[in-house]
């Protein structure tokens, strides 16, 4: 079962080759026996579960019409709020906190017949580039449990690596779909901002934060992607009209198609064996039919620090909210106002939390607001039309997702700048608002996986998976499972 891919068990469902229940079992089964060594999974709802997969079978024998992923199991990291059941992000300040709505993206998965198994591990309020961070342990990269995942998305990459789930939803704020994508070689799409609705998705940076789904092909993620996308009155910055179509328009070719390599991505810091995978797979492209030309990538100095600036000041006032008072974790020792907030957000934020906060109460703060964050609002309008320009020459722009592979746990914890620096082809996505696909693209020295990234212009989904799909039906990297099996 799991060597199927989550339309063809959703298919078998409907056929009534499998049921709903049996295919959940399976895969519950699967996260008791091997979760612990990955530590993806923070929390199982088995009954909860295999209840909502015999509702799911009954709408399918009524006839019910529902989405191509009918009775297929999916899990959500776990800063997407569930009522009902506990939503942590992986923090001790929410360690306990139980939502009593949904995020419209949950909801939309029940309306299409889905059936959540689980809320899975992640950085702490999704801080982070490698999920060691989160108060539960760090993820381990199924395919090397002594590496990182990524982050901050790296349970919701590593289960569906492991084989653990066949679908999953992360959320991206600058690259946290597709770096645990790239290092645990599976599929993942950072969609447009405003295309998929953020309510009852725990803020990070809210003009950045977008969910996103994970899966094993482009296939099955854009599958889920109709599901999730849509517009929601509940969110102001949600402006799709409709859920996204994917159509099977590109056939076997990429005729017509004009892709811009960035030459500068490819200097540096870039390890030798990333720059192979990802230059092999643009001639895998050119030979498809694509024009492939290099270009220089503009403004790639200034993108770290525009990002982290806006990141972390957006962070400081969403985190604001966690005082002691409301809900979350409240120190016991406090006996003062005073000391409710200082105790409760020292003792119930970590440290690469306290960092960001305490970076962005500077940058937002008297005198230093003009010299900093100001600045990085101008430099992301810059970004942004650096972009523009180049969707008038190119259809869309090929890049490595990240500098290097999963590294050993541990390794970065202690560098906060050289994890920063691992964003660097990533996060001038989220600042000019833009969609992107993660794609598994070769293995370095070690067999670990290396990813891609294809990018659009706004609202280009269609087409960036209509590439996608043409790349992975000529190569086989997604297919191949931790252990070496292909399937």
């Amino acid at each position: 079962m799991p060597d199927r891919s989550a339309l063809a068990l959703s298919a078998a469902i409907k056929a009534k080759k499998l049921s709903a229940a049996e295919v959940v079992s399976a895969y519950i089964d699967r996260i008791e026996k091997t979760g612990k060594r990955h530590n993806a999974f923070l929390t199982v709802f088995r009954e909860r579960a295999l209840a909502r997969a015999g509702e799911v079978q009954a709408r399918i024998e009524a006839g019910e019409e529902l989405s191509p992923l009918a009775g297929v199991p999916v899990a959500l990291k776990d800063n997407i709020s569930t009522a009902g059941m506990r939503t942590s992000c992986a923090s001790k300040m929410l360690e306990d906190y139980v939502p009593v709505f949904s995020a419209d993206a949950a909801e939309r998965l029940e309306r299409a017949g889905m059936i959540v198994v689980g809320k899975l591990n992640m950085d702490e309020f999704a801080m982070g580039g490698s999920s060691e961070t989160g108060v539960f342990g760090p993820v381990r990269n199924p395919w090397d449990v002594s590496r990182v995942a990524g982050g901050s998305s790296g349970g919701s990459a590593a289960a569906v690596a492991a084989c653990e789930i066949p679908l999953s939803l992360g959320s991206d704020t600058g690259g946290s779909i597709r770096q645990p994508c790239a290092f645990c070689g599976v599929t993942g799409i950072k969609p447009t901002y405003g295309a998929v609705s953020r309510y009852g998705l725990i803020a990070y940076a809210s003009s950045l934060d977008q969910i996103g789904p994970i899966g094993r092909s482009v296939d099955d993620c854009a599958a889920l992607l109709s599901v999730i996308s849509g517009p929601d009155g509940r969110d102001s910055t949600c402006v799709i009209d409709k859920p996204f179509e994917f159509g099977k328009t590109r056939g076997e070719r990429l005729d017509g198609l004009k892709i811009g390599l960035p030459r500068n991505y490819f200097d540096g810091g870039i390890e030798p064996d990333v720059k192979r995978a990802v230059l092999a797979a643009a001639q895998d492209m050119a030979a498809a039919g694509a024009a492939v030309e290099e270009f220089e990538m503009p403004l790639t100095e200034y993108v770290i620090p525009a990002y982290y600036i806006i990141a972390c000041a957006e962070a400081s006032s969403n985190l604001s909210r966690y005082d002691g008072l409301k809900y979350g974790y409240r120190s016991a020792g406090a006996k003062t106002l005073s000391e409710v907030y200082r105790l409760s957000r020292s003792e119930g934020f970590g440290m690469e939390v306290k960092r960001r906060i305490m970076l962005g109460a500077f940058v937002l703060s008297s005198g230093h607001y003009d010299a900093y964050y100001k600045k990085a609002l101008h430099t992301r309008a810059l970004i942004r039309a650096a972009y523009d320009g180049l969707f008038g020459r190119f259809d869309m722009i090929l890049s490595p997702v990240a500098p290097t592979t999963a590294y050993p746990i541990g390794e970065n914890r202690d560098d906060p700048m050289k994890m920063y620096r691992g964003d660097i082809y990533t996060v001038s996505v989220n600042l000019a608002g833009l969609p992107a696909v993660s794609l598994p693209c070769g293995f370095d020295g070690r067999g670990m996986p290396v990813g891609l990234q294809l990018i659009g212009k706004a609202f280009s989904e269609e087409a960036l998976a209509g590439a996608a799909r043409v790349y992975q039906r000529r190569t086989d990297w997604h297919t191949r499972k931790p252990g070496g099996e292909a399937g």
